[in-house]
């Protein structure tokens, strides 16, 4: 296993600072692209990391330690965001993440140290058995998973415009 809660740490405190700098006072042309029909722009994907920071992991952590696999999470809506107030700028949106990340960092740090145990389990909805090693690790990726998304997303703005160099630049290449 390569997991380990300080290290787990280091990049959970750094992904506000890295979106920030990404996308703060960007032209909206860049924080509304898309990679099309019913994917998310990188606003609202900031959204969706709102969401998670309110709903999903340190409530799921605190289950775990807490009640085990006596009852499973609730579910998490992760489309809850597009339902949120056009009208919030992505700087309001990346203050708030921010806000809220550390609220969740510095949670984790009095529920969860060295001496606890890793392995415990909670019921997750749909995977059934899930150990808060895997929640954590999770957390983690999950938010790889939203820093790439959004880069792809922005590199698919200019992928007409980039000509023949398509060829040469994975960002641009379909799945």
């Amino acid at each position: 296993m390569n997991f380990h809660l300080e290290e787990a740490v280091e990049i959970l405190e750094r992904t506000p600072e890295t979106l920030n700098a990404l996308l703060s006072g960007l032209s909206p042309g860049w924080l509304e692209s898309n990679e099309g029909e019913g994917t998310w722009n990188p606003s609202q994907v900031i959204g969706h990391l709102i969401e998670g920071e309110k709903n999903d992991w340190i409530p799921r952590l605190e289950m775990i330690l807490r009640e085990g696999e006596t009852r499973p999470f609730p579910p998490f809506d992760r489309f809850a965001h597009l339902n949120e107030s056009p009208e919030r700028t992505a700087e309001e949106k990346l203050a708030e993440f921010k806000t809220l990340r550390q609220q969740s960092l510095d949670k984790l740090k009095t529920l969860v140290d060295s001496d606890t145990n890793l392995e415990q389990t909670g019921l997750h909805p749909d995977f059934g058995p899930v150990k808060l090693r895997e929640l954590l690790s999770t957390w983690v990726v999950h938010d790889f998973t939203h820093i790439t998304q959004i880069t792809r997303t922005m590199a698919e703005r200019y992928r007409d415009d980039v000509g023949p160099w398509k060829a040469y630049l994975g960002v641009l290449k379909k799945k």
